[in-house]
C-alpha cells in the first residue's frame, strides 16, 4: 500500500514539473522520478509483472540522466 502512495505521489509530481515552462521546477521532476523507482521496483517484483521490472530499469535510466544533466553535470570537476 506504501508503495502505491509514493508510486501516485511521485510519479504525478515528475510528469506535471517535467512539463512545467519554468526551468527552475522542471528539474525538480527528475528528483521526483528517480524517488518513485524503488517503490515501483518492489510494487512491481510483488506483483510478479516481469515485463514491467525491465521497464522499471530503463524507466530509472532516465531519471538518472535528468539527475544528471540537471543536477550534477557541472558540478564535478
Amino acid at each position: 500500500m506504501i508503495e502505491q502512495i509514493i508510486i501516485a505521489i511521485c510519479g504525478v509530481s515528475s510528469v506535471w514539473l517535467s512539463q512545467d515552462t519554468r526551468p527552475g521546477l522542471r528539474r525538480w521532476a527528475c528528483i521526483f522520478g528517480i524517488i518513485a523507482q524503488p517503490a515501483w521496483l518492489y510494487a512491481t517484483i510483488k506483483a510478479g509483472q516481469w515485463g514491467i521490472v525491465l521497464l522499471t530499469f530503463v524507466y530509472t535510466a532516465g531519471w538518472a540522466r535528468g539527475v544528471w544533466h540537471y543536477w550534477l553535470k557541472g558540478r564535478t570537476a
